[in-house]
């Protein structure tokens, strides 16, 4: 093993831990209710979202438009049974519902979605970056004992995070990603027959 590897390795491990530290020791940030559409349209709020629960993590998802957004949460699928033994989840879209939950069904997504679309949803966290659009990322939150919601953690997404393992896969190859991108095809050849609507 080349010691200069292993000697940065050691300092991210080290540099992680205290990272996991300090978003321990951070103040948790008061929201509101914030509304939400359910994927079949009908007016919902984030609280829905704990289902009896009192933490929730949220995916901040740029919809269907998004390749990179569809391999994080594509991602998750196989994460999914561990990371509800733990807490709620819900990806939260930028698509209207009805598309939402055509690519969700698509995509064989097993976790709760919800749309944000034509709300004040990623403007009213700190994740917007125009009046449509929201970052990729994740946000935690926790409903306290009276019912107040508080955001506990927040991460962006993008190539070479700790949310996406393929990048550190690639990097280990000796072109790295090399000019990979991601692509919808995983649905078209694995998960769905010839007559998805994917396909079409």
């Amino acid at each position: 093993m080349n010691d200069e590897i292993r000697a940065i390795e050691a300092e991210i491990e080290t540099l992680t831990k205290k990272l996991s530290e300090a978003r321990r020791r951070a103040a948790a940030e008061r929201v509101t209710d914030l509304a939400l559409l359910a994927r079949d349209g009908r007016p919902a709020r984030l609280s829905d979202y704990f289902d009896g629960r009192t933490d929730l993590v949220v995916v901040h998802n740029m919809g269907k438009r998004c390749v990179y957004c569809t391999l994080w949460a594509d991602g998750f699928v196989s994460l999914w049974p561990h990371v509800n033994d733990r807490t709620a989840f819900v990806l939260v879209s930028e698509d209207e519902p009805s598309v939402l939950d055509a690519f969700a069904r698509s995509r064989q997504w097993p976790f709760p979605v919800a749309s944000m679309h034509g709300l004040d949803f990623a403007r009213a966290l700190g994740v917007a970056y125009d009046d449509v659009h929201q970052m990729p990322g994740a946000s935690a939150f926790r409903r306290e004992t009276d019912g107040s919601i508080v955001r506990t953690g927040y991460a962006q997404f993008g190539p070479g995070d700790a949310f996406c393992p393929v990048w550190h896969l690639f990097d280990l190859l000796a072109g790295g990603a090399g000019q990979w991108s991601p692509k919808y095809s995983y649905a078209k050849v694995g998960a769905c027959g010839p007559s998805c609507c994917c396909n079409g």
